[in-house]
């Protein structure tokens, strides 16, 4: 079956993973990994390849007639305990993880319906709600032996901010990443202790048969939630900027997500400066000396009503 199965890589994978030697030899042996996998599980292609800008997903049916998506993608520090993730959350709010291939990273996941993300519903608060209500979930979970630290990742980003900040061409968006790092500064003796996605966005939420939503692709982290709330925050940006007042829309949100998950305000708003902090950094590390709007945006705010 393997050699009958034709895996052409998406020209979106090209060119998240081609500028990298590490990246080139991912994209080179993909395809021998997916055809690996399939008949190392014995599984029957069951339609179109599809990609996220990460990784690659191939649905498929199980033996026992089972339908079920392949899913490969590099392994990263942030990707590398997703299966750990998955696995402690055993299918309450996340999809289900089937099956692990630890040497590649591969996973088998239950079939969601991939053509109805969360980012399908037309009414931002009820859309907005049921994520609140499933990141409440899944950061109810005490975190596992194994995964990556907030802690570690909190004291990295402080260290590295100030070397970051040259490198920016505004006073605004340098001042800003120093008044992040400056939040997260203050927080480091208390990191959490939760089970977090990291990336639950509105379409990292598909439609189930088990339960109506589920989330999808996350990449484990233990730490405060407060952490994972910026991408809710900058969801649907256009519709943040077409209300008019951007503050109050921002401020809606952050209050709905916070009211739902039970947090402490205050300390929400400094672990939602340390996202923005992480998100600067990383545009520092790919050559941008402007920070992205959204993220400014909303640092803005909270800075604001913060203190």
């Amino acid at each position: 079956m393997s050699f009958s199965l034709h895996i052409d890589v998406p020209e979106a994978l090209v060119a998240s993973h081609g500028s990298s030697p590490r990246g080139r030899a991912w994209l080179a042996a993909l395809p021998a990994l997916v055809r690996d996998l399939v008949d190392r599980w014995s599984l029957r292609p069951d339609g179109p390849v599809r990609n996220g800008m990460a990784g690659l997903v191939l649905p498929v049916v199980r033996p026992d007639g089972t339908p079920a998506v392949l899913k490969a993608q590099p392994v990263t520090e942030e990707s590398a305990g997703t299966a750990l993730g998955l696995r402690t959350w055993n299918g309450d709010g996340a999809v289900r993880l089937l099956d692990h291939d630890p040497a590649t990273g591969g996973l088998l996941l239950e079939r969601l319906d991939a053509a109805r993300p969360l980012s399908a519903v037309p009414d931002d608060t009820e859309a907005l709600g049921i994520l609140a209500d499933l990141l409440a979930r899944l950061t109810a979970v005490p975190v596992p032996a194994g995964l990556r630290t907030l802690a570690d990742v909190a004291s990295a980003m402080v260290a590295q901010a100030p070397g970051a900040v040259p490198e920016l061409r505004r006073e605004e968006d340098r001042a800003l990443v120093r008044a992040c790092a400056a939040a997260v500064a203050e927080l480091l003796d208390s990191p959490g202790d939760r089970l977090l996605h990291w990336d639950l966005h509105y379409d990292n939420v598909l439609a189930a048969d088990r339960e109506p939503w589920l989330a999808i692709d996350p990449e484990p982290l233990a730490g405060d939630p407060g952490f994972d709330l910026l991408p809710a925050l900058t969801n649907r940006w256009e519709e943040v900027r077409a209300r008019g007042d951007v503050p109050r829309a921002v401020l809606r949100r952050f209050d709905l997500l916070t009211e739902r998950l039970g947090l402490d305000r205050s300390r929400a708003a400094g672990w939602t400066l340390g996202r923005v902090l992480q998100d600067a950094l990383w545009q520092v590390e790919d050559g941008d000396d402007l920070l992205e709007p959204e993220g400014a945006a909303v640092a803005g705010v909270l800075l604001e009503h913060r203190y």
